[in-house]
């Protein structure tokens, strides 16, 4: 009996009679941010960026982002850390940890692409005059972010070069003896997107210990900036720049 492949393929993914989630392009109508960059240890820091990326400052940057209209993925919410690096020259953010509410989200982030998501329970609100993110890892309260709700409007230019920085993420892929098949350093870029509003603050974060959502082991030394961002956007594919196969 021969195997249509085709047939097979034209799933993109699995169940192949019903798909975890479907062919991108995703685009976002009303994404949301709460961004917080904060001073770090810097040893700390060091030891969770992978080389070829190189640290300029011991600074974080996390974020919490509402997500209400995503084109087949639906509406869900993320919360983690990205760390301003640079590679190359080219200054950009890698992105850490990402915890999501939603399945879809999770499974086509890092089967197509490389970010590095995980189940965690985050949340996007207004409590009276504060903007509130929050993360919880199963039960358990992780981190807690609080800004001033859109005390200080911010330059739109400033708000889309900090949105529409370079991401760099690490892509793991193995074979099906448990040996590296794919281990690559990965770049996307955000180029389509609009901002609808901006906004800065006072703001705080607070971080908690948990063994696997261990966001405290880049410990808040000093909160630097804050920025409520409104946008639409659409996410570009990834692409490798470093192939740790290769180099090692």
């Amino acid at each position: 009996m021969k195997i249509d492949v085709n047939n097979i393929a034209k799933n993109f993914n699995t169940p192949l009679t019903a798909p975890s989630y479907p062919v991108p392009t995703y685009k976002f109508v009303n994404r949301e941010y709460l961004n917080i960059i904060y001073r770090t240890d810097e040893k700390a820091l060091r030891a969770a960026v992978p080389e070829p990326l190189e640290i300029n400052e011991p600074l974080v940057k996390f974020e919490v982002m509402w997500m209400p209209d995503v084109s087949g993925l639906g509406a869900y919410t993320e919360a983690g850390q990205v760390i301003p690096v640079s590679f190359n020259g080219e200054e950009g953010d890698y992105v850490h940890s990402m915890y999501v509410d939603n399945f879809p989200a999770i499974a086509s982030g890092r089967e197509l692409s490389a970010y590095p998501k995980k189940l965690g329970n985050p949340k996007l609100y207004v409590d009276s005059d504060t903007l509130v993110g929050t993360l919880d890892y199963g039960s358990l309260r992780v981190a807690t972010a609080t800004m001033g709700y859109k005390h200080v409007e911010m330059d739109k230019d400033q708000a889309k070069s900090e949105i529409c920085r370079p991401n760099f993420m690490v892509k793991i892929v193995t074979d099906y003896s448990g040996k590296l098949r794919v281990c690559d350093l990965v770049r996307t870029q955000i180029t389509d997107i609009e901002i609808k509003g901006a906004w800065t603050g006072p703001a705080r974060l607070q971080l908690f210990e948990h063994a696997l959502a261990p966001l405290a082991d880049l410990p808040v030394l000093e909160v630097v900036s804050a920025s409520h961002i409104l946008t639409d956007l659409t996410l570009n594919n990834v692409r490798p720049v470093y192939n740790y196969l290769e180099e090692k």
